[in-house]
Parts: C-alpha cells; sequence; structure tokens
C-alpha cells in the first residue's frame, strides 16, 4: 500500500543508496564559483572547478597561471592532478567535473584523456569553449572516450562574475598583470 506522502517511497530500500536531493548540479557548481572567488581574491582569471565522485567532493580548484608562472594552471587541470595524485591513479571513472567556465581545448583534452566521466560548466565560450561551443572536443568520436556535457548551470551567476572581473580590470580597480580578458565584443 503507498504512502500518501509522496516523498516516502513504495520501498525505502529503493532510495537507499541514492544521493539526497541536495547534492544536485547548482550544489556542486556553487562550490565551484567558491573556488572561483578564491581565483578573483588572487587577482587571476574567476575560473573555479570541483571534481565530484559518489555525491563527495573529492578534489577542488581555481586558476593559478599567474601565480605559478604556468600557462597549463587551469582550474580543470589542476583538480585532475590533485584528485589523480589523491586516488593514485589518472583515471578519473565516476568523476564529474564542475567548471564555472566552458573548457578550452587543454583542459577539454585532459578531460578526455582522464576519462572523466561527466563534465558540468556554468556559462559556454563560444569563442574558445571544446565542450561544443567552439569546437567538441570531448564529444568527438574519433577519441576513446566521450565526456558527457552538461552546460548552462548557474550560467548567469557564472557569467556575471567573469564579467565583473574584466570591468574591476579594465576600470584599474585589479592591477592587469598579464592578465589577458576577452576579445572584444565577447562576455563584457
Amino acid at each position: 500500500m503507498r504512502s500518501g506522502n509522496r516523498n516516502c517511497p513504495e520501498n525505502p530500500a529503493d532510495t537507499l543508496n541514492d544521493p539526497p536531493e541536495i547534492f544536485t548540479d547548482e550544489y556542486f557548481m556553487r562550490a565551484a564559483l567558491r573556488e572561483a572567488e578564491k581565483a578573483e581574491m588572487n587577482h587571476e582569471v574567476p575560473v573555479g572547478a570541483v571534481a565530484v565522485k559518489d555525491s563527495m567532493i573529492v578534489a577542488r580548484a581555481w586558476n593559478q597561471v599567474e601565480l605559478l608562472q604556468d600557462a597549463t594552471a587551469h582550474a580543470e587541470i589542476l583538480a585532475l592532478t590533485a584528485l589523480a595524485a589523491q586516488q593514485g591513479d589518472w583515471r578519473m571513472d565516476g568523476v564529474t567535473l564542475y567548471v564555472t567556465k566552458e573548457p578550452c581545448a587543454m583542459c577539454a583534452g585532459a578531460l578526455v584523456n582522464a576519462r572523466v566521466e561527466r563534465v558540468v560548466y556554468g556559462f559556454a565560450d563560444p569563442r574558445s569553449g571544446c565542450c561544443g561551443s567552439a569546437l567538441d572536443i570531448t564529444g568527438f568520436p574519433g577519441m576513446l572516450h566521450q565526456v558527457k556535457v552538461t552546460g548552462g548551470v548557474l550560467e548567469l551567476e557564472c557569467a556575471e562574475q567573469f564579467k565583473e572581473f574584466f570591468r574591476k580590470v579594465r576600470s584599474g580597480e585589479l592591477p592587469k598583470k598579464s592578465v589577458s580578458g576577452p576579445k572584444h565584443g565577447e562576455l563584457q
């Protein structure tokens, strides 16, 4: 007999291993946004990433290109590297990576090579996003692995954080350093 409460399953054992509904794409994207805030506080392009496995955050990172003086120090790469070191394996089976901006070619290639199961990004990058916008590296049929892609999660919040950072750089509120921003007409 079915309970009158719509939230109670007929057989409670059916949901025993299901993650609580709190752990949604939006929940994990908010964690990535907090990482992006760390980047901005350090005058880095505000992109943040979190790696999730079994509904738990297992690695976090934010862009550190200027800090490390390393063009490859994107949030996605740093999160994958941290997780590989932690688990002692470069294979990211069952991992979802949440990132505030659509990954570039380098990061999308790393997601494929690391066998990440899924990438979830905040806002698309029509000029250099490689999860389906400018290119589709993550779904290219010739690759040995395809990464599932979900875009547009908390899109407005992620895009606004990015735009606001470059507004501050242009106005002189933040030092320019070597920060290169969007080209004319993009996310301004």
